[in-house]
């Protein structure tokens, strides 16, 4: 008689404990419109998610994208260009890792693809040390030269073959010219243009 008490009591609070989770359940749906199926499939979207935000870019590329969409180039000199793409390796320089020269820009700095990346013109044209804006790439600073730059014609710089040919190719486009090189350039000057407080300073120009 005893056990029977015991077993009703015992099934008496399993029943309990399924309505109440059944009743739990229905009132998640009523006001989230989950289901049982998404609880179960939240891990694996979790880790999904985790995946995906290891792969989005880090500041290096949103930054001149948001300054593109603010900068006012109505404000700017404007210039009809065709500019390429070009790299640090022999397809485009010649030169090779283990080069003493490889990867370094007529002005002495390193190629760099940044805010402010390196670019090549013709001192004739866009002198070393000027900042162009070219739409689509960002901040460019004049810090090469080229036997095949002349003219309205830039490079600019990329780290690899492939991004060259996915993100630009070759354009013909308006540039703006943000500042006029003085004729030098030094990787202090760089520098300071990728940092953020640069950053700030042309967007409140405009």
């Amino acid at each position: 008689m005893l056990k029977s008490t015991h077993l009703r009591k015992w099934m008496f609070r399993a029943v309990m404990v399924v309505l109440f989770m059944a009743a739990l359940l229905t009132t998640v749906h009523v006001f989230t419109n989950l289901t049982v199926f998404h609880f179960h499939s939240l891990p694996s979207v979790e880790k999904r998610t985790a995946v995906q935000a290891k792969t989005i870019p880090g500041v290096t590329v949103p930054v001149y994208k948001m300054v593109e969409a603010e900068l006012d180039t109505s404000l700017y000199e404007r210039t009809r260009v065709t500019a390429t793409g070009y790299t640090a390796g022999v397809e485009s320089t010649g030169k090779t890792p283990g080069d003493p020269a490889y990867g370094i820009t007529y002005s002495g700095l390193p190629v760099e693809r940044n805010t402010y990346s390196t670019i090549a013109a013709d001192p004739a044209v866009f002198p070393i040390g000027s900042i162009l804006f070219v739409p689509g790439y960002g901040y460019g600073v004049v810090a090469d030269t080229g036997s095949a730059i002349k003219g309205k014609h830039i490079d600019l710089y990329y780290p690899t073959v492939a991004d060259v040919y996915n993100e630009w190719g070759k354009q013909e486009l308006d540039v703006y010219m943000i500042k006029k090189g003085s004729g030098e350039l030094t990787q202090k000057e760089l520098d300071d243009l990728n940092s953020d407080a640069s950053i700030h300073v042309f967007r409140s120009r405009t």
